[in-house]
């Protein structure tokens, strides 16, 4: 028996806090799709293949956070010939992977946020195919663009089984994590809904969660996630102009977040500063610089 758990004939997946899609190509091989945080969930992943009597014939990372391709070094020791493709800019990030907390922190890293959930080992992606129906390491299947969780993504189809990614989050998560992550929250709205327009999908796997066989259910919850951070983003800047900082603090004060850690700190900034740039997008909160201070306040 399988640690792996099937989705459809020739789909499994192998559960985790992150988990990993497989895809069978009928020949003995299978595509893995997303490789988890580090070498622990990468060695559950090969074994799970093996038992099934499968070797890899690639990777897909459908983003660059490091939960998602943490795994893949491990991998490539195993089976150096195998490339790695994931989308634009996330291969930028999955080959340079020190670009993430520069990202987030906003110049060079200090060691506390160097861990294994910002700072993925280095692994030499490229670049997948252009959304749309294509093939990966043998295997076919539809590549969904969903940006929004992170700069470009993809969800993965194959026939009735969508692998939505970090486009959509199960229930638990989603209660267990307010915030949201997200860096353009606009977008990520978008993805979601768009996923919800999908016909024929008989069971829907999110990047964190368990399957469900509700795609409309699951992109509801998300969309009213992600839409009660908006909301909270907007009461913040509404209590008083505030820079970034003051206002998460307000926001998780009222969502009842506690970060005990730098890492939370800087991911959840970035979600209240991509959940800003939505409100002065639309025309509800300001910014200005005052007192060497970039703050926002409530547009009347």
């Amino acid at each position: 028996m399988s640690s792996l758990s099937p989705l459809a004939p020739g789909v499994h997946f192998l559960p985790g806090a992150v988990n990993s899609l497989v895809l069978e190509d009928g020949r003995g091989g299978a595509l893995l799709v997303d490789t988890g945080l580090d070498d622990g969930h990468a060695r559950k992943l090969l074994r799970g293949i093996a038992e099934l009597g499968l070797t890899p014939t690639g990777i897909l990372n459908t983003h660059s956070h490091a939960d998602h391709h943490g795994g893949n070094a491990f991998i490539l020791k195993k089976f150096p010939e195998l490339k790695v493709f994931a989308p634009p800019l996330e291969d930028a990030i999955i080959t340079h992977p020190i670009l993430e907390p520069i990202g987030l922190f906003g110049a060079r890293p200090p060691k506390v946020l160097q861990s294994k959930f910002l700072l993925a080992p280095p692994s030499p992606a490229r670049l997948a195919p252009e959304p749309g129906l294509t093939r990966i390491g043998g295997v076919s299947l539809e590549l969904i663009e969903v940006a929004g969780h992170a700069s470009l993504m993809y969800a993965v189809r194959v026939g009735g089984v969508l692998y939505a990614a970090d486009a959509l989050f199960g229930p638990e998560a989603l209660a267990k994590h307010p915030l949201v992550f997200c860096q353009d929250s606009a977008l990520q709205k978008e993805a979601a809904a768009r996923l919800g327009e999908l016909e024929g999908v008989a069971v829907t796997l999110p990047g964190h969660g368990d399957p469900t066989g509700d795609l409309p259910g699951l992109v509801a919850a998300n969309l009213s996630a992600l839409e009660r951070v908006t909301d909270a983003v907007r009461a913040a800047v509404r209590a008083g102009e505030a820079g970034v900082d003051d206002l998460l603090a307000r926001v998780c004060d009222a969502l009842g977040v506690q970060m005990t850690n730098a890492g939370a700190v800087v991911l959840n900034r970035a979600v209240v500063s991509a959940h800003l740039t939505e409100l002065l997008e639309r025309g509800e909160v300001g910014l200005r610089v005052v007192g060497n201070r970039l703050v926002f306040f409530p547009e009347a």
